[in-house]
């Protein structure tokens, strides 16, 4: 690891704009992610059994996208770190915050686990590993105030400080996931990286699942499908694009970038439920919208100096 005195600039493997609209798509694969697993056990179908088969099919799917295991033999591959230390920071985020749900409403779990961003850039001001400049400051704020006006009050249902304590783990681990895979997947193809995070995350949840005694093999077809949902989109897809974007961007401008996935989780939950999209979320997503904008005019302005 990098012993964060120098400072991270971002990969030259195209512009910012790229890497923006790759984490916009990242964040928005990944909004899927709450209500597919929503439908993946409303039939019964353990957390522990539904997230072991959707890492199982990833690994599937992403070893196919990265091209074949001759793409995953290639020399300078960091494996051992990606797969077991990647792998076990992507199930403990997966299990942690999904779980948090039995104890405390949606709304409060998107609140504590988006506090994530401001994790980032402190940890970034602590190491010295980027530059933060007013704008950057700036589009955290309006991110932030963004996910607040979503979510409207965090305290408004029970508040369990176990669920709490689940949320707020997830978050620190993906703050400080995110960095680390800036710099140990630098120079690797992102669906190479995903490839290896994705098998190491499957052997913790396959683990998990036979520790609390969870059924592997789920009762109908249903759950195979859900995890297969689960697997493409908000796992294959997003961890792909958001690798990707996040070798363009940094950690700081990813981080606060990717908040646009509670606006969209949103979105798909009132077309779920087949209800209006309240005014606040609308308000909200545009404080976000403001936020990416504002990083994208700094990227430009940077570029022509």
């Amino acid at each position: 690891m990098s012993d964060g005195t120098a400072t991270t600039t971002p990969g030259p493997r195209g512009g910012a704009l790229a890497g923006t609209l790759l984490v916009l798509a990242a964040a928005a694969s990944f909004g899927t992610t709450s209500i597919l697993a929503a439908f993946g056990t409303r039939d019964g179908t353990p957390l522990a059994t539904l997230l072991a088969w959707r890492y199982v099919f990833a690994t599937l799917l992403l070893l196919v996208v990265a091209g074949g295991p001759r793409a995953l033999g290639a020399p300078g591959i960091p494996r051992a770190r990606l797969t077991w230390q990647g792998g076990a920071a992507q199930a403990a985020i997966a299990f942690l915050s999904l779980s948090a749900l039995a104890w405390i409403p949606p709304a409060t779990l998107a609140f504590l686990f988006y506090t994530y961003p401001g994790w980032v850039t402190l940890l970034a001001a602590l190491r010295g590993s980027e530059r933060l400049d007013a704008r950057k400051l700036v589009a955290l704020a309006l991110s932030s105030a963004g996910l607040a006006i979503i979510v409207g009050d965090p305290l408004a249902g029970a508040l369990d400080l176990r669920g709490v304590a689940l949320a707020l783990a997830a978050a620190l681990i993906y703050a400080a996931l995110i960095p680390w895979l800036g710099r140990v997947q630098a120079g690797v193809p992102p669906a190479v990286s995903s490839s290896f995070i994705s098998l190491g995350a499957t052997v913790f949840l396959v683990a998990g699942a036979l520790v609390q005694r969870a059924p592997l093999v789920p009762a109908g077809v249903a759950p195979y499908g859900w995890a297969l949902a689960l697997a493409a989109i908000p796992t294959t897809l997003a961890f792909v694009t958001f690798l990707a974007g996040l070798a363009r961007l940094g950690p700081v401008r990813t981080a606060i970038v990717s908040t646009v996935e509670p606006f969209w989780t949103a979105l798909l939950a009132a077309l779920a439920l087949a209800q209006p999209v309240p005014a606040r979320t609308w308000a909200g997503g545009a404080c976000i919208a403001c936020a990416v904008v504002l990083l994208q005019l700094r990227s430009r302005s940077s570029a022509s100096s």
